[in-house]
């Protein structure tokens, strides 16, 4: 039962996104902070930018002590900024939205250092490494529809030539940018490549163009290696081909159905194991598109909708990894 047993009060760092920036009606950090609160948890917040690596000394960070107001406009009062060590945190919680560029990569291996210091970083920075977001999928062959990552601008003219009908993405966007449709005619194939590809410089992932995107891109949760009971359908509005809450898509929850559950309990143990306390399944039919680490989302729309508290399941997963790894 969630919240069944009281916990000893603990002290969680975000490393997020600027606080100012947070639309508090659909943010999921913002419902984790919401959460912690309510159990008497000390919340704190700071950016990457904020962290530091001095030799010698341990990794800090200039971090905000936050109060959550309940009022979801002016939403946090500052208590206090200080400088303090990432280990002397109950939690760091690494939230910060992609691209998953070069200061992303130096951010993880700051947190790394911190935990050798002693710190517990959700999700592990490790595996935020292992698993971009794009790639990570790759590996699981079984669930994945005919996809190719590539910078050769001849290998996706196959791999349209083979499949006709396609979608083109950068293997560094979010919230549906960047994200093309090709049919067979081939219309603007060759402009698209130039735009991603960037003259063979830049990967691309091409992937053949799944016909239930119009039942939506599912958002699968798994928590602690388990599924949450319902995931957010986001289906695409008008002629948009992309079901993204970000591009206009409707986020419509509904529950897990037989191919989702089987999809998540094959996945979840697995990536639970590698250190990936929180991860955003997007699944359209039964295949599996992306893998989604660095900070899922959608815990405040299948809350209002279906009444599970997404929130409290994490953050009961949350004390419970804090406290195994003690």
């Amino acid at each position: 039962m969630i919240g069944a047993l009281p916990q000893p009060t603990m002290q969680f760092l975000f490393v997020a996104d600027p606080l100012e920036s947070f639309n508090t009606k659909k943010d999921s950090t913002f419902a984790m902070m919401r959460e912690a609160q309510r159990r008497g948890h000390t919340v704190f917040a700071t950016e990457p930018r904020d962290i530091s690596w001095q030799v010698g000394g341990k990794v800090v960070a200039q971090v905000r002590a936050l109060r959550l107001t309940g009022d979801l406009h002016d939403w946090y009062e500052e208590v206090g900024v200080a400088q303090q060590a990432l280990a002397d945190f109950d939690a760091v919680l690494m939230r910060k939205d992609p691209p998953f560029d070069s200061e992303f990569f130096y951010a993880t291996h700051m947190l790394s250092q911190a935990e050798r210091e002693g710190a517990k970083v959700f999700n592990k920075p490790a595996a935020l490494r292992d698993h971009p977001e794009k790639m990570a999928v790759m590996e699981f062959p079984e669930v994945l529809g005919p996809t190719l990552i590539t910078r050769n601008p001849q290998d996706i003219r196959a791999f349209h030539a083979q499949h006709q009908d396609i979608i083109l993405k950068p293997l560094d966007g979010m919230g549906g940018m960047g994200i093309f449709r090709v049919g067979a005619d081939g219309m603007n194939l060759g402009s698209i490549i130039e735009t991603l590809n960037q003259q063979g410089a830049t990967s691309v992932m091409v992937q053949k163009f799944l016909p239930a995107i119009a039942q939506g891109d599912k958002r699968i949760l798994i928590i602690g290696g388990k599924p949450v009971p319902y995931c957010l359908a986001r289906i695409p509005q008008g002629n948009e081909v992309r079901g993204n809450l970000a591009a206009g898509g409707k986020g419509v929850a509904q529950p897990l159905s037989d191919s989702d559950r089987a999809i998540a309990d094959k996945l979840g143990p697995i990536l639970v194991a590698r250190g990936l306390l929180l991860v955003g399944l997007d699944v359209i039919g039964d295949k599996v598109t992306e893998i989604n680490v660095t900070s899922p989302t959608c815990f405040q729309e299948i809350q209002q909708q279906t009444g599970c508290d997404v929130p409290a399941l994490f953050v009961d997963a949350l004390e419970q990894a804090v406290q195994a790894a003690a």
